[in-house]
C-alpha cells in the first residue's frame, strides 16, 4: 500500500503531538505553582502589614484588665464598645475632627485645581522653555522639608498667620511638584486629536481643560485626592508647629495632647486612634478602583 504511514505510540497519539501536549502541561503546572507561590507570599505580607492595625482595633475593644494579661489575647474576650464612647467624651474630638476635615477639604480642593492647571499647561501647551521649567519644577522635589521650614515659618509669622489654618491650607493652592508630574504624565496620554477637534468646534483652552481633559482624567484626579487626603489628615508636624490653642488642633495633634496632658489609658488611646484612621480607610476603599486605574494608565512619555 503506497503513501506515508504515520507512526504512533500505544496511546494512539503521534510523538510530536504528545511532546507538544507534555510541554503545555508542564507550562501549566509551572504557571500554577508560580501563581500559588505569589498568592502565598502576598497573603503573608498582607497579614504582616495588617497585624498592627488589627492589634490596634483589638486593643481598643479590650478592658484594662485584659490589656495587661500575659500571654496577650488577639480577640477580646469581652467586647468593650463603651471604650469608643468614653474616648469620644473625654476630649473635644468633635472639634478635632471638624478642624481636620476643614483643613483636609481645603487642601484637596486647592491641590487638585492648582496641580491640574499647571499640569495641563505642561502637557497640552507648547511654549518656549517648557521642558526647562518642568525640570526646574521637578528639582524642587529634592529639597528637604527642613531646608524651607525656617523661611516659611518666618514668612507666615510676618503675615500674622500663626495659630490660624492659613499656613496649612494656602500653600496647597500653589501646586505640588509630585502631583503636577503625575497629572502631566496622565494628560500626555490623552490623544491630542481631542484638542484639535474641540478647536474646530470653537472651544478655547479653558473649555478643553474643563470639559474634555478633566472628565477624562477622573482616575488620576482621584489619586491626587487620595494622596492629599491621607497626607493632610495624618499631618502632625504642620499643625503642631503653627497651631497653639486647643480649639485649633487637628486630630493628629489632639491624640498627642490626649496622651501627654491627660495620661490617657491605653485602651482609650487605641479607640481614639481607630476613630482617627477610619476616614482614611473609607476614602481609600471607595476610590481604590480609580487609584489602580490611574497607576496603570499613567505613562512615562517625554514631552
Amino acid at each position: 500500500m503506497s503513501g506515508t504511514q504515520v507512526t504512533s505510540d500505544h496511546t494512539g497519539v503521534a510523538p510530536a503531538a504528545s511532546l507538544t501536549m507534555g510541554l503545555h502541561r508542564t507550562r501549566r503546572v509551572q504557571r500554577t505553582v508560580g501563581l500559588t507561590i505569589a498568592y502565598v507570599v502576598t497573603t503573608v505580607l498582607a497579614v504582616l502589614f495588617l497585624f498592627p492595625f488589627l492589634w490596634m482595633v483589638s486593643s481598643s475593644l479590650k478592658t484594662p484588665q485584659e490589656l495587661v494579661r500575659i500571654p496577650p489575647t488577639l480577640v477580646p474576650e469581652t467586647w468593650a464598645w463603651g471604650n469608643y464612647i468614653e474616648a469620644w467624651m473625654s476630649q473635644p474630638f468633635l472639634s478635632y475632627f471638624r478642624n481636620s476635615t476643614l483643613i483636609t477639604a481645603l487642601n484637596v480642593i486647592g491641590r487638585v485645581i492648582s496641580c491640574s492647571l499647571v499640569a495641563f499647561g505642561f502637557a497640552r501647551t507648547k511654549f518656549p522653555g517648557r521642558n526647562f521649567l518642568f525640570v526646574l519644577l521637578l528639582s524642587t522635589m529634592m529639597l528637604p522639608t527642613q531646608v524651607t521650614l525656617i523661611p516659611q515659618y518666618l514668612l507666615f509669622r510676618q503675615l500674622n498667620w500663626i495659630n490660624t489654618i492659613k499656613p496649612l491650607t494656602v500653600p496647597a493652592f500653589f501646586g505640588n511638584a509630585f502631583h503636577i508630574f503625575l497629572l502631566r504624565q496622565f494628560f500626555m496620554n490623552l490623544p491630542l486629536e481631542l484638542d484639535e477637534a474641540a478647536y474646530m468646534d470653537g472651544a478655547n483652552r479653558w473649555s478643553i481643560y474643563w470639559r474634555i481633559v478633566m472628565p477624562l482624567s477622573r482616575p488620576v484626579l482621584l489619586t491626587v485626592l487620595i494622596f492629599t487626603f491621607i497626607n493632610t489628615w495624618n499631618d502632625f508636624f504642620g499643625p503642631l508647629l503653627y497651631l497653639n490653642t486647643i480649639d485649633q488642633m487637628t486630630i493628629a495633634v489632639g491624640l498627642l495632647y490626649f496622651r501627654d496632658q491627660f495620661g490617657a489609658p491605653f485602651h482609650l488611646l487605641m479607640a481614639s486612634s481607630v476613630m482617627a484612621v477610619v476616614p482614611i480607610v473609607v476614602i481609600f476603599f471607595l476610590a481604590q478602583r480609580y487609584f489602580i486605574t490611574s497607576i496603570i494608565m499613567t505613562g512615562l512619555r517625554e514631552g
